[in-house]
């Protein structure tokens, strides 16, 4: 048979690729966890792991994850990191190179995953992430967020090349990180407004499916955010699922535009500004209701919904000062200038800042 060949010239349009990583691999559901045996052989890893976790969940996870693959004759190493430095990853490396694993599996919340996440993407190896607690999106994102680095925000790495999230696992941490991950979820509502804001005065590219993903998130944990704050099996579902496909909006966005907005500025602003930062997606969220302000979205329903799911609404719930709260809004903008949000916009004052956050109940 002749072979056609066809000619097609090559145009500018063509060219402009939109690469997606996205997971292989996802297990949402009670009791999973012994499904990791099964994902690496399924992925082709049964020879060789490296089990990243932290001291305590280690304990809560990270030793039966390690007796499942020593029962299945898979060979496992264990390092233990206690926070997302880049010296913790340095030491995750070095490790790598030393004991070649085929595969990395990230067992923790989002310090021991991010550590994880960004060794691997250094050493082009495959990443597992198996979360023990559902605080922010990063169990299936491409982006870290790493202390020590010259960038106090999230940088991106790899996207996970599967997720085990098992709810009897994550059921057993401490309200606070669920909380934290309904802030983070929440946050979509001001992110994808920013991402438009963007879009309209910098002409920057905008995904409508990435947006319209995230903020189908957003929607979907409000919608059961009594549920989620009731501590129900069904509610954590929804919040784990909406966690991951905001990290699979980011994948496809190639960003984190679909998730992080001028509230997450607000955030890492926070975190160098405060004496004791409270958790990420709990800034996030008392961030998110005044963006919402500016963004003339409705921000009473947000915060109703932030005290439905028991999250912190006010700079006191957060156990930061009033202060720290307008200096942080007054430098957000600075943390990332590329970035272009209602903050850059507006160009806060002093009283401007002190006003938006009264008129919210900030403070």
């Amino acid at each position: 048979m002749e072979t056609v060949v066809y000619d097609y010239p090559v145009t500018p349009l063509m060219m402009k690729l939109h690469e997606m990583q996205l997971p292989r691999e996802v297990i949402v559901g009670k009791g999973i966890l012994g499904s990791v045996v099964s994902i690496c052989m399924k992925l082709g890893f049964s020879e060789r792991v490296m089990v990243v976790t932290g001291p305590k969940t280690h304990h809560v996870a990270g030793h039966h994850v390690r007796d499942l693959l020593d029962d299945a004759a898979i060979h496992v190493d264990v390092t233990c990191v206690s926070s997302a430095s880049l010296k913790e990853v340095t030491n995750v490396v070095t490790e790598m190179r030393e004991k070649s694993p085929q595969i990395i599996i990230g067992v923790g919340g989002g310090t021991k995953i991010d550590v994880a996440k960004l060794a691997a993407a250094r050493e082009d190896v495959p990443l597992l992430s198996v979360p023990t607690t559902a605080s922010h999106d990063g169990i299936a994102s491409p982006m870290v967020s790493i202390k020590g680095s010259d960038k106090p925000y999230s940088v991106k790495a790899h996207t996970p090349m599967a997720i085990i999230a098992d709810t009897a696992v994550i059921s057993t941490a401490d309200k606070r990180f669920t909380t934290s991950g309904c802030g983070d979820i929440l946050a979509k509502f001001s992110a994808v407004q920013d991402w438009r804001l963007a879009h309209r005065v910098k002409n920057e590219y905008y995904g409508e499916y990435a947006a319209s993903l995230a903020l189908m998130s957003a929607k979907l944990v409000a919608k059961h955010a009594n549920s989620i704050g009731a501590g129900e099996e069904d509610g954590l579902r929804v919040l784990l699922e909406a966690l991951i496909s905001c990290g699979v909006a980011m994948s496809i966005a190639g960003s984190s535009r679909p998730s992080s907005g001028s509230e997450h500025l607000f955030s890492h602003t926070l975190d160098l500004v405060a004496a004791k930062p409270a958790l990420h997606g709990e800034q996030v969220g008392v961030g998110t209701i005044m963006m919402a302000y500016l963004h003339k979205l409705n921000w009473q329903r947000i915060k109703s919904k932030l005290k439905q799911i028991g999250a912190p609404t006010t700079c006191y719930e957060l156990g930061v000062e009033p202060d720290e709260v307008i200096q942080s809004l007054l430098k957000a903008s600075t943390i990332r200038p590329e970035r272009f949000t209602i903050l850059s916009e507006k160009a806060l004052t002093y009283e401007s800042a002190q006003a938006l956050a009264q008129n919210t109940g900030v403070i």
